[in-house]
This record gives structure tokens, sequence and C-alpha cells, in this order.
């Protein structure tokens, strides 16, 4: 990557969004196993990042920088505590605490999308001729504050839509295989996670998860963009 000042500023609203998503995401794990009984991971419910950058400091910085340089974009990674035996008792709290990691992304993805059709309708924003992870909207006028805004929320939108699919793959250890066990009985979830508690299938659900996000995640953009524009005749390609 050639450091610019274009690719610095690029840098630090993709730097902000990753910290308020993953802070939001890892807030709400712990919000709802709190009101759930369990109150282990009660520092992170915060919209504060820095416990969380405490907790995981890799994965929350080191790594997001390393792969923004490298990529142009960022991935990393956050964690809250539980306790493991009241997720075994109460197999259900558990998957509902699973559950509001994905759902708080989900939520930023709309509020995103709500910001981009404001400013549409307002004509602060304008449909690319073409999208990316960073340009899900465009500037009407790029020389104004419009073009910081319009960034900032084409990474939320795609970010918190990455995050959010991403960690509903049923695969261990992300949330959605825990997340997966709400529909089943609370005897047939405990069993269902006691095979899954194995050290290795973390390792493989990793590998497994990678390559089938890879696959379906076009799908899933397509939609969201389609959503996104819907009513509008034309935005582009992607």
């Amino acid at each position: 990557m050639e450091f610019s000042f274009d690719t610095i500023t690029l840098g630090l609203i993709w730097f902000v969004v990753f910290l308020l998503s993953t802070t939001c995401h890892e807030g709400a794990h712990a919000l709802v196993a709190k009101l759930g009984g369990d109150p282990t991971a009660s520092g992170q419910i915060t919209l504060n990042p820095i416990p969380h950058v405490q907790r995981e400091p890799f994965g929350m910085i080191v790594v997001p920088i390393i792969s923004y340089v490298l990529g142009g974009w960022m991935m990393g990674w956050a964690s809250a505590p539980y306790d493991p035996l009241w997720a075994y008792r109460h197999p259900h709290r558990a998957a509902r605490m699973a559950l509001a990691g994905p759902a708080a992304n989900f939520t930023l993805m709309l509020i995103g999308a709500a910001a981009i059709r404001i400013g549409l309708a307002l004509g602060t924003f304008q449909a690319p001729e073409t999208v990316n992870f960073t340009r899900i909207t465009e500037a009407a006028d790029p020389s104004g504050i419009g073009s910081l805004l319009a960034i900032f929320f084409s990474v939320v939108f795609m970010l918190n839509l990455i995050l959010g699919a991403f960690n509903l793959l049923p695969v261990p250890p992300l949330d959605g295989n825990v997340g997966i066990t709400i529909m089943m009985s609370e005897e047939q979830a405990r069993k269902f996670l006691d095979l899954f508690r194995q050290p290795g299938f973390a390792m493989m659900g990793l590998v497994l998860a990678w390559v089938l996000f890879g696959r379906i995640f076009s799908a899933i953009w397509t939609v969201a963009l389609n959503v996104l524009y819907t009513g509008i005749t034309s935005y582009g390609s992607f």
C-alpha cells in the first residue's frame, strides 16, 4: 500500500468503525448474558472500546492495522468472557447471548443504510457507478464533508454486514454455532454443544467458515445492495 493523506484518512475511518462495530458486538454479548443471569462480562457492557482492547489488543489493534496495510480493509476480533457452567445450565440463554452480537452488527448496518438513504433523499449522497467495500455511496459534492460521511457510512454498512453474516455461520467457534441451539430443546442443545467442545473443532470450523463465506458472500452482498437501493432506478454495477 502506498501511504498518502487519503490512505491514512481512510485507515482512520476504517479503524473507528471497526472499534465501534466490535465494541457493540461484544457489549451486546455481555449485556444479554447479564440479563440472563451471568455477570461475568459486566465490565464490557460499555460503548467504550478500551476494556475490549485491553482484553484483545492483538485482535483489535495489531491485526486490523496489518490487514488494512496488506489488503485495504480491516479484519480482527474481540471477545467477552462468560461462565461456561451458566451456559451449560441455561443453553437457551446462552444462545440468546450468542445471537446478540450479530444482532448488534445488523443494527449498525441498518443505521448505516438509513443514513445512506437519508443522504440520497437530501441530495448529499448519490449512487456510485460501481461499488466496493468503501464506496457503497458517494458524495454529490466530493469537495465537502459529504465525501468523508459517504465513506464512513459505506464502511459502517459493509463491515457490519460482513461481521453479522460471518458470525451467524453455524460452525464453531462462531456465534451461530451456539445461536442455532435456540431451535433445539435444552437437552438437545447440551448434547450438540458437548459435541463441538473439542479443541480441534474450533480450527476446523474457522477454516470451513472462511471457505464457505467466500462462496456465499457475493450473493449476500448483492441482496443487501438491492434492498438498500430499492426504488432507485439506477445505482451502477457491483
